[in-house]
């Protein structure tokens, strides 16, 4: 998931686009984008389009960033979209280990009362003080959470916290993606809101792929080339992760755990990355 856009989900105008982008993930928005007069509206226009034959025969992963747990319209959106074909239910602002669960609860419980098939999992954002304090419980609080996100502008905004400044970047990346990665799930970045400023989204974009991030969210179609670019594998990785991947069965059959190639010393987790590159190469 290199790429995920929203798309507001008050404009299903935008629908149908956003299905033809180069975005690897669409993530219908019933959140921020909403206005609170019109959030079961939006939540009608969503159910109508991911039912549509279009919607059923893509390849993109399809999300929905419901609204937070703590707000009265949490309930009516899983509630709603339990019935749809969604691959991850996006949740704001979780802050603990019990709301992911209490999350998953809901979610089981309506899947159970409609019939669902059971596929759906959660991407939790990590947007609060508290929410960065315990990614590591909110992680692995259930089989169902997929991976964690990362909301900069949430987190740093209201305590004046610069997100020019790369060590601060670095620090709450780098601690999100450790709480995923002993979860055994996937880190996804944030929203970069400054649409004409191409290098500030490409350098985040970067620093999230140095630090082993799957993809970044994207708010409008420009940034989808810039993402999938940052977070696509190279030629040279690919064929290196290849390598290491021939050279691993070569090494199995001889009985060892560890063995080099081009001059590096590999053993099982560099043989994992390597199959990790060469999937996400393959799309």
């Amino acid at each position: 998931m290199r790429s995920k856009l929203f798309v507001p989900g008050v404009r299903p105008e935008l629908f149908a686009k956003a299905l033809a982008s180069e975005a690897d993930a669409l993530s219908f928005d019933l959140e921020d984008s909403v206005p609170e007069d019109r959030k079961a509206q939006a939540r009608a226009n969503v159910a109508s389009f991911l039912a549509t034959p279009a919607v059923r025969a893509t390849a993109k992963t399809i999300v929905v960033r419901t609204n937070a747990l703590a707000t009265p319209y949490f309930i009516a959106d899983i509630e709603t979209l339990a019935r749809a074909d969604v691959g991850l239910f996006n949740l704001p602002k979780v802050e603990s280990r019990d709301e992911a669960l209490a999350a998953v609860e809901l979610l089981q419980r309506c899947e159970a009362q409609f019939g669902t098939a059971a596929t759906a999992r959660l991407l939790l954002t990590i947007e609060t003080p508290s929410g960065l304090r315990n990614a590591a419980g909110i992680a692995a609080a259930h089989p169902r959470v997929a991976g964690l996100q990362l909301g900069l502008g949430d987190l740093f905004e209201p305590f004046g916290i610069d997100r020019r400044d790369r060590a601060n970047v670095h620090a709450v990346m780098h601690a999100v993606r450790m709480a995923a990665a002993e979860a055994g799930i996937f880190a996804c970045d944030g929203a970069f809101g400054d649409l004409e400023d191409a290098d500030g989204f490409v350098a985040e974009a970067r620093m999230a792929r140095r630090l082993g991030y799957a993809g970044k969210s994207c708010i409008h179609p420009r940034q989808l080339g810039l993402a999938n670019q940052v977070f696509q594998p190279t030629d040279e990785e690919v064929a290196t992760a290849r390598r290491i991947v021939a050279a691993a069965r070569t090494a199995a059959a001889d009985g060892r755990g560890a063995f080099v190639v081009d001059g590096r010393m590999i053993d099982a987790p560099f043989l994992k990355r390597a199959e990790a590159i060469i999937a996400a190469a393959a799309g």
